[in-house]
């Protein structure tokens, strides 16, 4: 399984709206791919910002082509991005997952939000 992490930073009057529309639209075209295996979305306020997190698991590189396009790496956008986020960073990072241990009321949170 491969975990891509995705980071970007909104305004803090922006956070709310903007992780509604990322649980929306992100998880939405994940959860339509192929491959997709769940994501967890974070965030951080600070005092004026907000820096959200998002990793999206998948069972290998060709499930996340078949989402973010020949380029795995690169980092995937949408029009309404423009509104909220403070800079577009270009590029994504991977990570092979070798172990892990969730509690169970994190799964339960990643099954509700794919609404499994």
């Amino acid at each position: 399984m491969i975990v891509r992490i995705w980071r970007g930073n909104t305004r803090l009057q922006d956070a709310e709206a903007y992780g509604a529309f990322l649980q929306a639209k992100g998880f939405s075209d994940y959860h339509a791919t192929p491959g997709n295996e769940g994501a967890l979305l974070l965030k951080r306020l600070s005092d004026d910002a907000a820096e959200f997190v998002l990793l999206s698991f998948w069972k290998d590189f060709d499930s996340i082509r078949r989402f973010a396009g020949p380029d795995p790496e690169k980092a995937v956008y949408y029009p309404e991005d423009e509104r909220f986020l403070l800079g577009k960073e270009p590029r994504v990072t991977h990570y092979e997952v070798v172990a892990g241990a969730l509690p169970a009321e994190i799964l339960g949170s990643a099954e509700v939000a794919r609404g499994l």
